[in-house]
């Protein structure tokens, strides 16, 4: 039996094409069905490289007798939580007010209009104390719809409209110097003394509370939480989470960083490179770096989303058996897959990493692997209007929606492009895309129609939240000189959240990140030269500045014609380079002794 599957986009879904299930992908169809069958819908969603994904899908939805219950009980909904973040971020959000287990593979139990009244994760086959056998679940929820309806029904309408209140917010100042310190400071606190890092076990490498830790602000204002950073990162580096190659695992299973689960996701990886180029790691950015273009990027110059966790050996499936040999014997051995999936926003946490890293270390290759993956992203991931679209496949764009955070975050990623490469080009295409990111989305249309809210959760999950992108794409802008709407457009969006991040920092680092950013005046380097490897640009390239941006004088002309004020008047009187606070500049120089590294 193959099922609606084979011949979607995302290689999750086709994994599950030959499974007995009747799956449906996400769409009208399964809806109408559930309402004309009149029956519940199950929604299964996970993604290509979740190891519990896989296990569920061989013990349960590979089994006949398992899929006869569903197909008889349920119209079934496989979703890529990769393709769909909208649609996992909604139901997540309400799955959490069954379970405080929130995870993937995530399983609801929705009515046929798609609100849920019953959710949870992974279910075995049999049962395990404390969890219940998923074939027992299934008889369970079927029985309740059956007999129990109109109480099923209202616990689904109690939860859609609790998490349509839940999207409000009430906005407040925004944070200053001290506020963001003892945020900083709060975070530190959870600092894992023995070990490094934050927590206990799990541990995660929470990139986006890192990259708070380590701005100038905390640095000056809370320097032992600052350093707690640092101390993470090294600890890290020479642990487990790292394979060999440099590339990092999505999380340890231990305290000690020991025991990965061995998946490597685009999102990671892209993020830790800035945060070792923040932190001057260099061993450890060129380790990241090497992963991100060797083993990640894709024909076309796209970054796909993740390597998977398991890997055919000897005939079997093992997870984690090839990250546990050395380097020199895995040439033998098929790699784990990775899902090729380009999708939008993670290829512009890449784009950023690269063109920064690149531009910070000299290293051209990476600064255009970063120029190649632009360029796939803006060609391929749009739709027939021209509107860019969540994801790609082999060069077939999705027909998922874009979410805010992808088109801010790809944003993002073309201000790094324009600074490292001088083409104003690149930033007069983030400039519109960062346009319509603030302007807003309209979300995924089927979640629209049946009236069922996006998840409220303006929290860091794997990336920053749609506000917190929103925000720095924004504050990008403004440091480039697209105009002061922009510093307000950032400003908007940290007041909208700030209650929130300052009583929950470790969720909010992204977001506090740019409050950071807010408080102190930014510094700007612009060098003018026809020699972009000579002394004064090579002076220049490992300064602590928030902007550095070495153009010849034709580039920092077009960049003054296109708008951008921050290279006005700077593209005459031969090789200079000019100091700038807040678009304040000092006379500019030429003599690589008299431009300073610190600010």
């Amino acid at each position: 039996m193959t099922n609606r599957l084979a011949d979607t986009l995302s290689p999750y879904l086709r994994a599950h094409a030959d499974n007995p299930v009747d799956w449906y992908p996400w769409g009208p169809e399964a809806f109408a069905e559930a309402q004309r069958r009149d029956v519940p819908l199950l929604i299964s969603i996970g993604y290509s490289t979740c190891h519990w994904c896989h296990v569920m899908a061989r013990e349960s939805f590979a089994d006949p007798a398992t899929a006869a219950l569903i197909n008889r009980d349920f119209v079934a909904i496989k979703v890529d939580r990769e393709e769909h973040p909208d649609v996992d971020g909604a139901y997540m959000a309400a799955a959490s007010a069954f379970t405080q287990n929130l995870g993937w593979p995530l399983t609801v139990f929705t009515t046929p209009r798609g609100r849920t009244f019953y959710a949870g994760t992974y279910w075995p086959p049999e049962a395990r104390q404390p969890m219940p056998a998923f074939r027992d679940v299934l008889a369970a929820v079927h029985e309740a719809w059956t007999l129990r309806r109109a109480q099923a029904e209202e616990s689904a309408d109690a939860v859609t409209e609790a998490l349509a209140r839940a999207a409000s917010s009430t906005p407040s100042d925004l944070p200053d110097a001290a506020a963001v310190a003892e945020a900083a400071d709060t975070i530190a606190q959870r600092e894992d003394r023995l070990f490094g890092g934050f927590g206990g076990a799990p541990k995660f490498p929470v990139a986006t509370t890192l990259g708070l830790l380590q701005t100038p602000l905390v640095r000056r204002e809370a320097p032992d939480a600052a350093a707690a950073a640092d101390r993470a990162l090294a600890a890290m580096s020479a642990s487990d989470l790292r394979d060999a190659d440099g590339g990092f695992f999505r999380y340890a299973t231990q305290r000690d960083w020991t025991v990965p689960h061995y998946e490597r996701m685009l999102t990671d990886n892209a993020q830790l490179l800035l945060v070792a180029v923040d932190a001057g790691d260099e061993p450890t950015a060129r380790g990241i770096a090497g992963f991100l273009v060797g083993t990640l990027r894709r024909e076309g110059g796209g970054f796909g989303a993740a390597q998977d966790s398991e890997s055919w050996i000897d005939g079997q499936r093992s997870e984690g058996g090839y990250y546990l040999r050395p380097v020199s014997e895995r040439a033998g051995l098929e790699p784990p897959a990775v899902d090729g999936k380009v999708i939008t926003g993670w290829n512009g946490l890449a784009i950023t990493a690269l063109a920064r890293a690149g531009a910070a270390l000299g290293e051209s290759s990476w600064v255009q692997a970063a120029a190649d993956a632009a360029e796939c992203v803006l060609r391929v991931n749009r739709d027939s209007t021209g509107t860019l679209v969540r994801a790609s496949l082999d060069g077939v764009a999705s027909g998922a929606v874009a979410t805010t955070a992808d088109v801010a975050l790809l944003a993002e990623g073309l201000f790094a492009l324009a600074a490292a490469t001088g083409e104003a080009a690149w930033a007069v295409e983030a400039r519109e895309l960062l346009d319509a990111a603030i302007e807003g989305l309209d979300g995924d249309p089927l979640l629209a129609a049946h009236g069922i809210s996006a998840s409220p959760d303006q929290t860091d999950g794997d990336l920053p939240s749609d506000a917190a992108a929103v925000a720095a794409a924004s504050l990008s802008a403004w440091r480039l000189g697209a105009g002061d709407r922009y510093r307000e457009a950032a400003a908007e969006r940290v007041r909208a959240h700030s209650a929130q991040a300052v009583s929950q920092p470790f969720a909010h680092g992204s977001l506090l990140r740019v409050a950071a950013s807010l408080v102190d005046p930014p510094r700007q380097l612009v060098v003018v030269t026809e020699a972009p490897e000579g002394a004064l640009a090579s002076a220049a390239r490992p300064a602590d500045a928030d902007v550095i941006a070495i153009v010849a004088p034709a580039q920092a002309r077009a960049f003054a014609d296109a708008g951008f004020e921050l290279f006005e008047g700077k593209g005459s009187g031969g090789e200079q380079a000019f100091d700038c606070r807040s678009f304040v500049c000092r006379l500019p120089v030429s003599d690589p002794a008299e431009l300073a590294l610190s600010r």
